[in-house]
């Protein structure tokens, strides 16, 4: 059993205990990093990142040792490094396809750089430099939870959030601009406003969808605006942030 272990080990260069750990800590890295956006709940997890780990550390590892049968033929030679540019440049599809814009916000940015990010630690644990890829995943839990608190401290609008607020009111009475004027009031700074008005009702009812940017509570708001004489309904919307 001994020596089929040790021959399994040494089946070929590049395929033995040392590539196997790198490929181990890639693995364990990576899912560090996925749990943390699993549990923000955003697009790409746990499977995504772990995958995107494991797969640069294979890829480095074959860039390292897959062509060494052919390096000592004439004529033949090679670039380790040409892999790996491939694959920071191939991992750019991934990141892209989880950026998208809505409402002209643009969402997935950190999660796209963490993928990046994760292809960058696996391959850091398969060109064999463990220490600097451990620094990285713990710089990533240091801007990723810590820097959050930090902002918010130090630039008073940095936790400031979109908020989209539909008004239904009476209409005829002059109640939007004190509707905008409450908002303001309340320490949110408007956006964008829309209103229409509404058909096929008994009374002569409006619609106003108001865009809304401020760090105060939302439903306080909404709950002040809809006790207003003249308002018919109100509904919020907050926008999560990435």
């Amino acid at each position: 059993m001994r020596e089929l272990a040790v021959s399994l080990w040494d089946i070929g260069e590049g395929q033995g205990v040392r590539q196997l750990a790198e490929l181990g800590l890639a693995l364990l890295l990576s899912s560090l990093i996925g749990l943390e956006r699993e549990a923000q709940q955003k697009s790409a997890g746990l499977r995504t990142h772990t995958l995107v780990g494991v797969a640069s550390a294979l890829m480095m590892e074959i860039s390292q040792h897959g062509f060494a049968s052919v390096l000592g033929m004439d004529h033949v030679a090679l670039d380790p490094s040409r892999v790996a540019a491939q694959v920071v440049s191939g991992i750019g599809f991934i990141g892209g396809g989880l950026i998208f814009v809505r409402r002209d916000a643009v969402r997935g940015l950190t999660t796209a750089a963490t993928i990046w990010l994760t292809c960058a630690v696996g391959m850091a644990c398969g060109g064999g430099l463990p220490v600097l890829a451990l620094a990285t995943t713990a710089l990533h839990f240091v801007v990723v939870r810590g820097y959050p608190p930090l902002v918010s401290r130090l630039v008073k609008d940095a936790a400031a959030r979109t908020v989209e607020l539909r008004l239904t009111y009476v209409a005829g009475r002059a109640l939007l601009p004190r509707l905008m004027e409450v908002c303001t009031g309340r320490g949110f700074r408007i956006l964008r406003v829309t209103a229409e008005q509404l058909p096929g009702r008994t009374d002569p009812a409006a619609r106003v969808l108001l865009r809304l940017e401020g760090t105060e509570d939302p439903v306080a708001l909404t709950s002040d605006l809809f006790l207003m004489e003249g308002v018919l309904d109100a509904d919020v919307n907050v926008e999560a942030t990435e």
